[in-house]
């Protein structure tokens, strides 16, 4: 039977920021959403970036594996690792065979059939929420949120853990009282162990420019110190874990 293929952007090795431990870290092609602030929209275009199959991907990590620790694995992102389920679905599968820990690292934008064939493959999924406010959060991305919330609650039900990845970005998704709603909805999932809050940058600006897109973000800038430590609070007093 011929392997799946998928396409890949890039890779990185020795990856500690995307899941635990030291990460081989997998960059998929494509994706349907078009956030403001991505700072890697030459992932966007599906038929870009050059084809692998799961098998060589595997190869890839496992040279690593004696440098991973017992925490450390494989993480899938992106662009969208959702974006081609069929691919992503096999390569976490193959991975978990192989002895990796798999995290995914998505924004949960994808049909039932999509995720049905990814979600019950990955230890660990890394969700980029954009927001709690439904036309906020279609502001910042260009989709409804309808489907990251479809994957969470799916998440929930197969008690998967999860990390919740939240952009703070100045007059976008750095209104306090949002930041409320969003925790005390989080809290309700038992499942989710931490909540990342990442604030905003610049640093693929110019990838827009070369891109010879609009970046809107331009003069926005880095949130303060002082609005991070707010914000902060306010999920550590709902008795979330925060980064």
């Amino acid at each position: 039977m011929r392997s799946v293929k998928g396409r890949i952007h890039s890779f990185e090795t020795g990856g500690m920021v995307d899941g635990p431990g030291i990460r081989f870290v997998v960059f998929t092609q494509g994706c349907p959403l078009r956030c403001l602030y991505c700072h890697n929209p030459d992932t966007w275009k599906m038929k870009g970036g050059e084809e692998y199959s799961p098998e060589q991907i595997i190869e890839k990590a496992l040279r690593y594996k004696n440098y991973m620790g017992p925490s450390g694995g494989i993480t899938i992102t992106g662009g969208e690792p959702l974006a081609q389920p069929a691919f992503t679905g096999e390569l976490l599968l193959q991975a978990k065979a192989a002895g990796l820990h798999t995290a995914l690292d998505t924004s949960g934008f994808a049909p039932p059939a999509a995720r049905a064939a990814v979600l019950p493959y990955a230890d660990l999924v890394l969700l980029d929420i954009k927001s709690i406010d439904p036309e906020g959060f279609k502001t910042v991305a260009g989709v409804t949120m309808d489907y990251t919330l479809d994957t969470l609650n799916e998440l929930k039900q197969m008690n998967t853990p999860v990390w919740v990845r939240h952009v703070i970005v100045p007059g976008l998704t750095d209104k306090t009282d949002e930041a409320r709603r969003m925790a005390g909805f989080l809290k309700t999932y038992p499942n989710v162990e931490k909540v990342e809050l990442l604030p905003f940058h610049k640093m693929g600006e110019f990838k827009w420019e070369e891109l010879g897109e609009d970046y809107t973000l331009a003069d926005t800038p880095t949130p303060s110190a002082e609005l991070m430590t707010e914000i902060r609070t306010i999920f550590k007093e709902a008795g979330l874990p925060v980064d």
